[in-house]
């Protein structure tokens, strides 16, 4: 089942990938905030197409239940070797993961690494213009809030209007609900529901929200395939035509992860579509 929104968003699903194919260049361990540990929960890694300049950028958050996942999973080394083959450079976040922290800390991060991309990234060539977030199930929690929740990238002098687009892949969006905070550990959001809420990017919408496209599998617990569903009506309800919405067929909650190095995914493939049509679009 697909649904699309907008010129531009179909725009991007009907245009083939880049049959370009670059070399990459990796630069590890590029500390994006200060106060780190011997863990580089403060790091990042760029994957960036050798040869391009003006690219443009995907900020990338692994899953991992804001519990687990690093950056040099081999899962988030193949989408960033595949998205920087195509000729978009790519930064792919360690953030602090609980029980070691809570709520906000994760997104207090992602923002903090959204930033340094934001202001360092012209100087790896890319075009700091086009910097786009882009993350798999917690991850696409994080980038989905931060585009919707202004304090957390006001807090550096940002807002969401810098983010050229997002594509949440598998993602949560109300955390109060069952399968979220509910049923999981309370070390990640607490026990405070007001603060749940508070945590859910489908509760900051509004009319001036980045163009996203939602990508879900087919294979998604159903809970989850409902929020993205529901959280992809209420952003159109919030006055935002800019947001299509695919479900990937033939995919698990972590296939679909897993895919997106290959040549032919179609959900690596809608991604890279999406954001080169994004980043020529007025």
């Amino acid at each position: 089942m697909t649904r699309i929104a907008g010129l531009l968003l179909m725009c991007a699903l009907a245009a083939p990938a880049s049959a370009e194919r670059l070399p990459v260049r990796v630069v590890k361990d590029i500390a994006y905030r200060g106060g780190g540990d011997a863990t580089g929960k403060n790091t990042l890694d760029l994957y960036l197409p050798q040869g391009k300049t003006g690219a443009p950028v995907i900020v990338w958050y692994y899953g991992g239940a804001l519990q687990e996942g690093d950056k040099s999973d081999a899962t988030e080394v193949g989408a960033a070797q595949r998205f920087a083959a195509a000729g978009i450079a790519t930064a792919v976040v360690n953030y602090r993961l609980s029980p070691s922290v809570a709520h906000p800390a994760h997104i207090e991060d992602a923002a903090a690494s959204f930033a340094w991309v934001k202001r360092h990234i012209a100087d790896y060539g890319g075009d700091a213009n086009q910097v786009f977030v882009v993350g798999h199930s917690a991850g696409a929690y994080l980038l989905a809030l931060l585009a919707t929740d202004g304090r957390y990238l006001g807090a550096h002098g940002l807002s969401p209007r810098d983010i050229r687009g997002l594509v949440p892949v598998s993602a949560f969006f109300w955390v109060e609900r069952s399968g979220v905070a509910p049923d999981r550990p309370k070390t990640v959001w607490g026990t405070d529901e007001r603060v749940w809420r508070d945590a859910s990017p489908a509760h900051h919408l509004h009319a001036a929200l980045p163009p996203m496209q939602i990508l879900y599998a087919d294979g998604d617990e159903p809970w989850r395939q409902q929020q993205n569903e529901e959280f992809a009506r209420d952003v159109r309800a919030a006055g935002n035509e800019r947001v299509g919405i695919v479900r990937i067929a033939n995919r698990t909650h972590m296939s679909i992860l897993r895919h997106l190095q290959d040549e032919e995914d179609p959900a690596s493939n809608n991604i890279i579509a999406f954001v080169n049509a994004t980043s020529r679009s007025k």
